[in-house]
């Protein structure tokens, strides 16, 4: 069962989704929400693939190429990330609240987590006339379903 709380959070992404879109000039499309909506209902950080399937099941007509301009769009306007994989189809992210991840070398599983003192890591000096847009940190390793295999 949903709760208000959960409804709330809800409301306030596609809330400022709207005004990303709107503010990029973007028209709110039925292929555009439901993608943003499949990224959004999932912490799995899906590929583009996987977010075709899902969308598929409310909008049978759209193709995988609608959905992967969809997801780079989303991307451009900050309304995504894209988690960078070594060897590994892109993967999108539409938490957009400060977080961090870890990525197992084995199963590929993609892991949000927080730690606040990363989101203070300071520009460096030399790089003042450049704009920084984000801030990425990004760990490499073995989740503990994996190591436990070893």
């Amino acid at each position: 069962m949903e709760t208000k709380e959960h409804d709330k959070t809800w409301n306030t992404k596609l809330n400022a989704f709207y005004d990303r879109c709107r503010q990029a000039g973007l028209k709110m499309t039925p292929q555009r929400l439901a993608v943003y909506k499949a990224l959004i209902q999932t912490d799995l950080h899906p590929t583009a693939e996987e977010v075709y399937q899902t969308v598929r099941r409310e909008l049978p007509t759209i193709s995988l190429d609608t959905v992967n301009r969809t997801l780079l769009t989303l991307a451009e306007i900050g309304a995504a990330f894209i988690v960078e994989g070594t060897g590994q189809p892109r993967r999108y992210d539409g938490g957009m609240e400060e977080h961090q991840h870890f990525r197992c070398l084995k199963c590929g599983k993609i892991i949000d987590f927080h730690y606040e003192p990363y989101d203070q890591i300071e520009t460096p000096t030399h790089l003042g006339d450049f704009k920084v847009i984000r801030k990425t940190v990004y760990f490499e390793g073995y989740c503990p379903a994996c190591c436990q295999d070893n």
